[in-house]
């Protein structure tokens, strides 16, 4: 309990919800995964295509991100998806460069590291902070196994008996209040176990993939994925997937309650309020 701060009925209660090496695994993931997507959109523009198989279809590509001229002599952005095109002037193909100009380019400026065309350098920051995220990953999964995974994050039968009306709650934006809020619901721990088991060891396992030197330690990988081609394809939608979840998760960390979440994984502690109560209306 906090001592002196009540709510209607009852005192909010502080339970310890994130041990301090989850903490610290989690906030350095947040400059990883940034210096990550800014520099591997660096290394994707120097061939803003994807394809699938072991070599590059340039008549038929997955995506590609292009630009024409136009009749006035401007370039053009055009994303083409399939066999479907888009005009994305301004973003996609073609964006503002120096000088304020629409300039061609796979994605904008402001989105990739270094700003400017330097695949060399966009790789550098790449693989370092890959290697650093790989290891910082490798020491959470390590603590994990030792219960963690299995306490806070398998959701039980029970749970998953009722995940219908928990993700019916979830799109209703209705959160859970006292004793629920003590434990992630079944629709958090499927999402984390979906992106620490499935999402980031795709990612890690395609990336490493795309490398000569992997390739020719362990060709299998190789055939695991179908061919460099496709597992650059793989890269580029695990990572895209992963931005999802962080978009959703932080959205779900404003509305359930911005500082009591943050507050949860800087120190560790997490309010909890009496059943119909909301930390909005108390005096926290």
């Amino acid at each position: 309990m906090i001592p002196g701060v009540r709510t209607n009925m009852e005192e909010l209660t502080l339970i310890r919800r994130h041990s301090l090496l989850v903490r610290i695994t989690h906030w350095l993931n947040v400059p990883c995964l940034t210096i990550l997507l800014m520099s591997g959109l660096q290394i994707f523009n120097a061939h803003p295509a994807l394809y699938w198989g072991e070599i590059s279809d340039f008549d038929r590509p997955i995506l590609a991100l292009t630009n024409r001229v136009d009749r006035a002599g401007r370039p053009v952005g055009i994303t083409k998806a399939f066999n479907r095109e888009f005009d994305t002037t301004g973003f996609l193909g073609a964006s503002k460069g120096p000088g304020d100009t629409i300039t061609p380019r796979g994605f904008p400026s402001w989105l990739t590291l270094p700003s400017y065309q330097d695949l060399a350098t966009g790789r550098r920051w790449h693989f370092f902070f890959a290697w650093l995220f790989l290891l910082n990953g490798a020491i959470y999964l390590a603590y994990s196994t030792g219960g963690h995974l299995v306490r806070d994050l398998l959701p039980s039968a029970a749970e998953l008996k009722h995940i219908g009306r928990t993700a019916w709650d979830h799109v209703r934006l209705r959160f859970p209040r006292g004793d629920e809020a003590r434990s992630y619901n079944a629709i958090q721990k499927l999402a984390y176990l979906v992106v620490i088991l499935v999402i980031l060891p795709l990612m890690v396992l395609s990336g490493l993939t795309m490398s000569p030197a992997i390739d020719a330690a362990f060709p299998q990988l190789l055939t695991v994925f179908g061919g460099r081609q496709s597992a650059r394809t793989i890269h580029f939608l695990t990572a895209f997937a992963l931005i999802l979840f962080v978009f959703v998760h932080v959205m779900m960390v404003v509305l359930s309650g911005a500082w009591n979440n943050m507050r949860s994984m800087i120190t560790g502690r997490y309010a909890i309020p009496p059943r119909g109560e909301s930390l909005e209306h108390s005096s926290l």
